[in-house]
């Protein structure tokens, strides 16, 4: 009887170790697959459907779904040796949706790194061979659009890489440096004999501007020469001692440092106020309110880290752009200086209600009226509960608002 019992009892415990034996198999292999070594097999285009297909090439500031295997806990996915940026929520183990880098530096890419994403996770790492294609060069902005003969000029984008041409004003422009990253490209400015766009052209595509650059006429309001509608606020000036590099006349502001809330723009010169002008074409004002913006060229010769620059119109505050180039990310202050004529562009979408924190108006008409036409405002305050960092001295010149799209 006994020899029954402890058979019976042997022969649970002989399956309750074969059953934790079993579960044990299974959890290790189930770790094997799921925390192995990562593989990608293919990239889909992050779009909705049908747009989510597979792609042959991917290119910079590109959404795209790395699909394969073991592809959660990346922690570094590289495009041609660059870092992406990582969102761990958007990895599954069979997927990861991630941004390729806006800026690779093609020209400086090792050969090695070329046409490849690197996946690294904390069980092992892969390179996977894909076409990574250089996009057509972009422009966001030119450092001075009418810059005289010898003046340093600056244009920034992406891409901007492999020229083949470049071209402003309608004049070629054949000696320049590049920044390695394709953000820049520097060179002094020969003399020009008309206005123009600014066109860079190279392997991949060619980039025109929208607008003209060295033009004293299109989408003018106020040069303080020959379209000279200013009104009242500061005084005109022509001297190139203070502000070297002046194309004729210009308005200067000029305050020392402001008291806490100093807004007290009326004062000598604290503003720049025009007559009545038009702002754009009446029949224009059906247009997306992005698609102008205002600009004016500006020289900062000694640190500017304080007041506020702010343009409104009309006189009326429902609407206001802030000018605050000092101004950083969480609330940082850089000093700020021109070193020279640098051109400000503020789209018309930038103007907010609220102190110009708000939100934006609704469309053009509702920032510029039925006749899109009134005074410009540039004026001058001290948002802060505080005494301002620093006064301000800058000179301001060809106010003009142009189509930027």
């Amino acid at each position: 009887m006994n020899k029954v019992i402890f058979n019976q009892h042997y022969s649970r415990l002989l399956f309750l170790a074969l059953a934790t034996a079993f579960v044990w198999m299974q959890s290790a292999c189930k770790k094997e697959v799921t925390e192995g070594a990562p593989v990608i097999t293919s990239v889909r285009n992050y779009a909705a459907s049908p747009a989510d297909t597979l792609v042959n090439d991917i290119t910079t500031g590109q959404w795209v779904v790395l699909i394969g295997h073991n592809l959660k806990n990346a922690v570094q996915i590289s495009f041609n040796g660059i870092p992406a940026t990582i969102n761990s929520t958007m990895f599954s183990d069979t997927s990861a949706t991630v941004l390729v880098p806006a800026v690779i530096p093609f020209p400086s890419v090792s050969p090695a790194d070329l046409n490849t994403i690197r996946y690294v996770t904390r069980q092992g790492a892969t390179t996977f061979t894909f076409d990574i294609v250089a996009p057509p060069p972009t422009i966001t902005s030119i450092s001075n659009e009418n810059a005289n003969e010898g003046d340093s000029v600056y244009i920034y984008g992406l891409n901007l890489f492999f020229i083949s041409e470049l071209t402003f004003a309608g004049t070629s422009i054949t000696d320049y440096t590049t920044a390695g990253d394709g953000t820049a490209i520097g060179f002094v400015l020969p003399a020009l004999t008309q206005g123009g766009p600014v066109a860079v052209s190279t392997k991949s595509g060619r980039a025109t501007t929208p607008f003209n650059v060295n033009d004293a006429t299109t989408g003018v309001l106020c040069d303080f020469d020959k379209i000279n509608t200013f009104s009242w606020g500061t005084g005109i000036d022509n001297s190139s001692a203070t502000f070297p590099g002046n194309r004729g006349n210009y308005a200067v502001l000029s305050n020392d440092v402001l008291p806490a809330g100093d807004g007290t723009w009326w004062g000598w010169q604290r503003s720049i106020n025009t007559n009545d002008v038009q702002w754009i074409p009446a029949d224009s004002l059906s247009l997306p309110l992005d698609d102008y913006a205002i600009k004016f060229e500006i020289n900062v010769p000694s640190t500017w880290t304080g007041t506020s620059i702010y343009i409104i119109k009309g006189y009326s505050f429902d609407y206001m752009a802030r000018y605050e180039p000092w101004q950083g990310a969480n609330g940082t202050v850089s000093p700020f200086v021109t070193k020279g004529w640098r051109t400000v562009t503020i789209p018309l979408s930038m103007f907010r209600s609220n102190d110009g924190k708000g939100s934006a108006p609704a469309n053009l008409t509702g920032l510029l009226g039925a006749t899109a036409t009134g005074a410009v405002n540039i004026q001058t305050k001290n948002f802060s509960a505080l005494p301002s960092a620093s006064g301000l001295q800058a000179a301001i010149d060809n106010i003009r608002v142009v189509k930027i799209k």
